[in-house]
């Protein structure tokens, strides 16, 4: 489990515990029970989880209480509790459809071979107005193919999320991949959810002649990398994939440059360059790649004034805009913004994890070889996505002398390996 944001409500265990205790009728004003039951989950212990079960067990009618039952039922899932498998089995029939939900994330999280539970979740599809997503995605995942026939009719639905669903799992089933085209299209719908959503399952079916259409897919470029690394590393284990498909795409996901996107958005005006900078803040990525491939063809030359005047208000504190910012500095070749670049590239805040690849890449476009000792430094990390692209920029930047730490992911060293090995003579 990621703990990097661990204990945000400043709640230890025993806090936790005790708060989540508290009756109802007894908490004071600021308390909260949510909170601590969101808090649990960062506690892998038997009390932890006979804390949480203890929650789900509490039926009081009131709104809070609802919402802190469904928080200990996710904060399980998180845990991989087994011992609560049957608590959360019972939350399947609860007449609140978003107890139902999280109960059937929740199984599919913890795992199970048990058809009594399996069975219980496919009943649900029959009930209305449930979140069937959630539903297909568990019974998918564990493998409960008695659901296939119940599945199959949600491959029509009208709701894209719950369509791509269905058909991933008829194709994990029956391993027939024929319907597997729908859900690649759902790529470019113009509902961001759609797209999320659709990636996810054609992680889900190992879906490999969907990569291209993945690297090039409108949304965040930590979600297609999450996707792209995943298939790409399954298919060079299963021998499906060779370094020669793997690599260029990989390059173009880290590069993550507008014109290697295909946006599912345009405008039907000019936009202006405040408009521009506006859209680098949009959490539907397809409006910012949008947004920064018009501003690169339109206003190359007052955009490193706009942007920087946006860095120092509202984008240093936005972390996609601060990304943004870091790829366009790059590629614009500003040259004053080479120090912001070194900051972007050595920042370890978690939030802007992203940005430090951005950095490196952009200080290879940059191509000031002043930059190759900070990338060099970088490659000691233990993030693939910089050591990738810091070796990106450093073959940029002629610069093929490098090492790395022994212990490195897989497809960093291929990539350094492309880099490194002299090249054949013919």
């Amino acid at each position: 489990m990621d703990k990097r944001f661990a204990n945000i409500f400043g709640l230890d265990e025993a806090q936790s515990i005790e708060l989540l205790d508290t009756p109802i009728d007894q908490l004071a004003a600021d308390d909260s029970r949510y909170v601590a039951a969101a808090q649990l989950a960062n506690y892998n212990s038997d009390a932890s989880i006979a804390a949480l079960i203890r929650a789900v067990h509490n039926t009081d009618d009131s709104l809070d209480n609802k919402i802190t039952r469904r928080k200990s039922v996710e904060s399980l899932g998180k845990l991989k509790a087994k011992a609560a498998l049957p608590d959360i089995q019972a939350c399947l029939t609860d007449p609140d459809p978003y107890t139902v939900e999280v109960a059937a994330w929740a199984i599919g999280e913890i795992g199970t071979a048990d058809k009594t539970i399996l069975e219980t979740v496919a009943q649900q599809l029959a009930r209305p107005n449930q979140t069937y997503r959630v539903m297909i995605h568990t019974l998918a995942k564990l493998g409960y193919g008695e659901a296939c026939d119940r599945i199959r009719p949600f491959t029509q639905s009208d709701d894209e999320l719950v369509a791509s669903a269905a058909i991933t799992a008829i194709c994990r089933f029956t391993q027939d991949d024929s319907e597997m085209g729908k859900v690649v299209d759902y790529l470019q719908h113009e509902s961001v959810n759609a797209r999320r959503a659709c990636l996810q399952d054609l992680m889900d079916a190992r879906y490999y002649p969907a990569i291209t259409q993945i690297a090039r897919c409108p949304i965040s470029v930590a979600f297609r990398l999450r996707a792209v690394k995943q298939l790409t590393e399954a298919g060079l284990a299963e021998g499906r994939l060779s370094e020669a498909d793997v690599l260029p795409i990989l390059d173009q996901v880290l590069r993550d440059h507008p014109k290697d996107i295909d946006c599912v958005h345009a405008y039907d005006r000019p936009p202006s360059l405040d408009f521009l900078i506006q859209e680098l803040y949009q959490t539907d990525f397809g409006r910012a790649y949008l947004a920064i491939d018009t501003l690169l063809e339109q206003h190359a030359e007052a955009g490193p004034d706009e942007l920087l005047a946006a860095y120092a208000g509202e984008a240093r504190n936005d972390y996609g805009a601060h990304y943004h910012v870091m790829k366009l500095l790059g590629w614009l070749k500003y040259e004053p913004g080479y120090d912001l670049l070194i900051e972007g590239l050595q920042n370890t805040s978690p939030q802007y994890l992203k940005s430090r690849a951005a950095g490196a890449i952009a200080l290879g476009e940059l191509g000031d070889t002043r930059a190759i000792p900070a990338l060099k430094e970088s490659l000691k990390t233990p993030i693939w996505t910089l050591q990738y692209g810091a070796i990106l920029a450093l073959e940029q930047l002629g610069e093929t002398d490098f090492t790395l730490p022994e212990a490195m992911d897989e497809l960093v060293r291929l990539r350094a390996a492309a880099v490194q090995q002299p090249s054949p003579v013919g």
